[in-house]
């Protein structure tokens, strides 16, 4: 198997039809459909998520943020509209594509700690709005799946769960609507019990799974209940290595995010981009030809704050540093 690459989400566009053919030439092996969030209402994580996505719930943009309502709403007309638009896009530039592709939602603890319920405060606050809110999402998004298999027939499906607040929710905070407190810790079980709704849901419509948190102290066993494991290499510590050993021994991929999602000024060399992904590989202890058919190549996050030059710069070195991985091993520095 050769070392892949592929893009984490977001991207700086307007333009769905120019971003999906960037994605689609300069990740070939692994593209995704890409979300932008600069065009504004319900193109956001969030609003794409649980407007154009949830099934039997409606959402509305209130000053406080994406809440819950009773009946569908404009914002959330205009949130379907928009991914409508993009999986239009992804058919006509990608109908004949063949190979892995990957989608991207939101999490349902992100999720759940962003809408808020219809008499206020987040849905994170109400155990039973947060199972109505899984299975929702779990409903959803085999819909989803399935509406895409439509339109790029030969596409082998991967959908990514974006978690970045996942670990605020375990530590217990995430801040109440009037920021005076912070709603409980949720219990790993629990958090645990509802991935795994989700991830069923995935897995019942046809796709893979992938996890992602950018965040720092990401919670690797949780992560673990996906088949990959999506996270930012620099936040990665010594002390993290047994549960990334862990992951690789159970069959799950690690996609490492190695390439700055914003411009650093001196782009850095592919060689010098590699080399974290050889030295945790060292460390864990696994064959070297190994890391090829385990690791994936991914951005540290989203582009959506990159410059246009920075992402087509960036999207082209994930490419080139997952080809320097699938060459001969070498010793890391």
């Amino acid at each position: 198997m050769r070392a892949a690459a592929t893009g984490i989400g977001s991207l700086p566009y307007d333009d769905i039809d120019e971003a999906m053919r960037l994605v689609l030439g300069e990740l070939p092996d692994f593209p995704h459909l890409p979300e932008l969030p600069s065009r504004g209402v319900g193109a956001d994580l969030v609003g794409r998520t649980g407007g154009a996505v949830l099934a039997g719930l409606n959402v509305d943009l209130q000053p406080a943020g994406w809440r819950i309502v009773d009946r569908p709403s404009h914002d959330q007309n205009r949130a379907r509209e928009l991914l409508s638009r993009d999986l239009d896009a992804l058919e006509i530039h990608g109908h004949e594509y063949g190979g892995p592709l990957k989608l991207q939602l939101c999490g349902p603890w992100t999720l759940a700690a962003s809408l808020e319920l219809s008499r206020g405060d987040k849905v994170l606050g109400d155990r039973g709005a947060v199972r109505d809110l899984t299975a929702s999402l779990a409903e959803g998004a085999a819909e989803h799946i399935a509406e895409v298999s439509k339109r790029v027939p030969g596409a082998e499906l991967v959908l990514q769960l974006d978690e970045p607040a996942l670990p605020m929710v375990l530590a217990g905070h995430v801040p109440t609507a009037s920021g005076l407190r912070a709603f409980a810790p949720v219990d790993a079980s629990a958090a645990r019990d509802a991935l795994d709704v989700v991830l069923d849901g995935i897995r019942d419509g046809g796709a893979r799974t992938a996890l992602h948190c950018c965040a720092a102290e990401p919670p690797y066993s949780l992560l673990g209940r996906a088949d990959a494991v999506s996270v930012d290499a620099s936040l990665i510590r010594d002390k993290d290595h047994d549960a990334l050993g862990g992951l690789v021994e159970s069959g799950r991929e690690l996609w490492l995010g190695l390439v700055p999602s914003l411009g650093p000024g001196v782009p850095p060399t592919v060689k010098d981009l590699a080399e974290p992904a050889r030295r945790l590989w060292h460390r864990l202890g696994f064959p070297p030809e190994r890391l090829s058919e385990v690791v994936v190549v991914t951005p540290t996050c989203g582009l959506a704050g990159a410059s246009s030059g920075w992402v087509r710069t960036a999207l082209g070195l994930c490419r080139r540093v997952a080809q320097v991985l699938d060459e001969s091993p070498e010793e890391p520095r």
